[in-house]
C-alpha cells in the first residue's frame, strides 16, 4: 500500500490547511485510517483516526480545531486543520492499517509526511 500526503504549507496562526491522502495498492480493506504528527527532536505524536464506519478519536491538542474524515470508496484520509496555532508546526504523516490481496493479516503503512508551518 502506498500513501500519499498534500496539501501542507506555511499559514498564518489563526488560519486553515486542509491535509489529503490517498491510499493504493491491492487493498482489502482499511480498517483504520489516521494521522500522525513529528515535530524536530520530539516524539511521534497521535493527532486524529478514523475507522471505516466513522467513529473517530483525536489528540486532546486538537480537539475542536481539526476534523479527520474519510471516503471509503477512494481510499482517502483527509484532515482539516482550523484555528491553527504555532505549536502545531510539524510534519504530519498519513498512515493506514490495511489487509491486502495476498497476503495474510492487517499491516501498517505510512506516508512520506507533509511539512505544517504555522508562523506570520
Amino acid at each position: 500500500v502506498q500513501l500519499v500526503e498534500s496539501g501542507g504549507g506555511l499559514v498564518q496562526p489563526g488560519g486553515s490547511l486542509r491535509l489529503p491522502c490517498v491510499a493504493s495498492g491491492t487493498i482489502v480493506i482499511l480498517p483504520s485510517m489516521g494521522w500522525y504528527r513529528q515535530a524536530p527532536g520530539k516524539e511521534r505524536e497521535l493527532v486524529a483516526t478514523i475507522t471505516s464506519s466513522g467513529s473517530t478519536n483525536y489528540a486532546d491538542s486538537v480537539k475542536g480545531r481539526f476534523t479527520v474524515s474519510r471516503d471509503n470508496a477512494k481510499n482517502t484520509v483527509s484532515l482539516q486543520m482550523n484555528s491553527l496555532k504555532p505549536e502545531d508546526t510539524s510534519k504530519y504523516f498519513c498512515y493506514s492499517y490495511a489487509e491486502v490481496a495476498g497476503r495474510v493479516g492487517l499491516y501498517v503503512y505510512w506516508g512520506q509526511g507533509t511539512q505544517v508551518t504555522v508562523s506570520s
